[in-house]
């Protein structure tokens, strides 16, 4: 097969096997996971030909819409995904909670069980404040209750200027950030996907993701559908055709417990893309629904389970 008709796909496994072959070890200082990384990749998709959900192992597209809503509608808190059976995010806010709640005995299952049936508690313990949802539709602002609707402005200034050069969405705020933050507000939980860029390209939508931390194995494949399918939502809402998806890696690496199945799933060949459509009246912001997505002929292969490693957001020296 010659390069340019290579199944897209291939980008992805091809760089598993590259981190694989010449990636650094490099050890999370507040776990101490060590991962093997490789820095500064560019991969690009073209969604006019077909939507990229990975088929070499079957991507959770439940997750990953249910997920794109929450962020898309501005939500910070956990129990509208665990209301719909999507427990992607349960980890951060139980972190949270048992930071709190020393002496609590409660489970991650009991936890997220009370977050789906109390709402009191809910409203209590799932909040995952200047989480992307936030971030996008309602950034802080030093004038107490003024907040910036990035998103809703990337919208409006491509309307009226489709040239525009400025059409920005930016989650990476330092003050709630790493050692950067007090310790009052720091979040306890990290920034990965942390800046998107979308561009009118003669009538096709073409949105570039930078991500500075990427999870090779468990993330990557669902940060790829995720940013895919926000393009083609803004190009239905923009009345633009949908152009390239482009991602843009910082520093991307495998876990040294998922290095087993990523080898495994770097022995399948892919299978054609799928495809998505949009149904029904999508012309702004508020008109998006997971309803309204219908994703069709995706034929993967099985599932790979492996762990997800709870690493990154603040840290303390004397933490144990």
């Amino acid at each position: 097969m010659s390069k340019a008709n290579k199944h897209p796909e291939y980008q992805y496994l091809d760089l598993g096997r590259e981190i694989l072959k010449n990636g650094i070890k490099q050890v999370d200082r507040g776990t101490k996971v060590a991962t093997t990384s490789v820095f500064g990749v560019r991969h690009e998709y073209d969604l006019s030909e077909s939507f990229p959900l990975l088929t070499t192992k079957r991507v959770y597209w439940n997750g990953v819409l249910h997920e794109l809503y929450w962020f898309f509608s501005g939500q910070t808190n956990i129990k509208y995904l665990v209301d719909r059976n999507v427990h992607i995010w349960d980890d951060y806010p139980f972190k949270k909670f048992k930071i709190k709640n020393q002496k609590s005995k409660i489970t991650k299952e009991e936890f997220i069980e009370k977050i789906g049936t109390n709402s009191k508690f809910a409203r209590r313990w799932g909040e995952l404040p200047r989480i992307y949802g936030e971030m996008w539709r309602k950034w802080p602002t030093r004038k107490k209750g003024r907040t910036i609707d990035q998103l809703q402005w990337v919208v409006d200034e491509l309307r009226q200027d489709p040239n525009a050069h400025n059409a920005i969405v930016n989650s990476w705020n330092p003050e709630y950030l790493y050692t950067m933050a007090t310790r009052e507000d720091a979040s306890l939980f990290p920034i990965c996907h942390n800046m998107y860029q979308v561009s009118n390209r003669n009538g096709k939508l073409t949105l570039l993701l930078y991500q500075r931390s990427c999870d090779f194995f468990l993330g990557v494949p669902f940060n790829i559908a995720s940013y895919a399918l926000l393009a083609v939502v803004l190009a239905r809402i923009l009345e633009l055709k949908p152009g390239k998806f482009i991602h843009v890696y910082g520093d991307i690496h495998i876990y040294e417990n998922h290095i087993e199945q990523v080898k495994e799933q770097l022995k399948r060949k892919p299978r054609p893309f799928p495809t998505v459509r949009i149904v029904g009246k999508l012309n702004k912001l508020e008109d998006f629904t997971p309803d309204k997505v219908i994703l069709e002929d995706y034929d993967p292969y099985p599932p790979i389970k492996a762990e997800l490693t709870v690493s990154g957001g603040f840290y303390q020296k004397s933490s144990k």
